[in-house]
């Protein structure tokens, strides 16, 4: 974690910003809890319990520091929260999401499924991609398999 922090540290560094201590306490929570697509809310009250003395504007005004940078990225599976989810290192491009409209849970699909898409897109319409994202909603294999097994019983 702390090569990630460091990295972290040099990227703001690079944009003129510094790792200030309420943000290097954001940026831990973050990389902490990195599969749980956290809301500020839910970042704010981790950092609560180990900073207390950092208060909820803070937070929002950190998280929409690193989403400017792109060292988070923004998101929103269409329930009206705004969540935060850390760039992948290296990644060319935001991850994909399976999102359950039974349960709620929230996969991720690392491998970039939409090289193909992108080269058509910028040679039929000429647009030049910097970005893309792409949200399955459906059922998970969770759910799936709890209907399944109830069925059969």
């Amino acid at each position: 974690m702390e090569k990630r922090v460091e990295r972290i540290k040099k990227q703001l560094h690079s944009q003129s910003y510094k790792l200030t201590p309420q943000r290097e306490a954001t940026v831990r929570v973050l990389l902490e809890h990195e599969e749980d697509h956290l809301s500020a809310e839910d970042v704010y009250l981790l950092v609560k319990e180990k900073s207390p003395e950092i208060g909820l504007a803070t937070v929002y005004r950190t998280l929409e520091l690193l989403t400017e940078l792109k060292v988070v990225d923004k998101i929103n599976f269409g329930d009206g929260v705004s969540r935060y989810d850390l760039r992948k290192e290296g990644a060319d491009h935001f991850h994909h999401h399976l999102v359950c409209i039974e349960c709620g849970s929230v996969d991720e699909i690392q491998e970039d499924l939409l090289g193909d898409v992108e080269k058509i897109v910028e040679r039929d319409w000429n647009f030049q991609i910097k970005d893309h994202r792409l949200t399955f909603h459906g059922i998970c294999h969770r759910c799936h398999d709890q209907k399944t097994t109830e069925k059969n019983e």
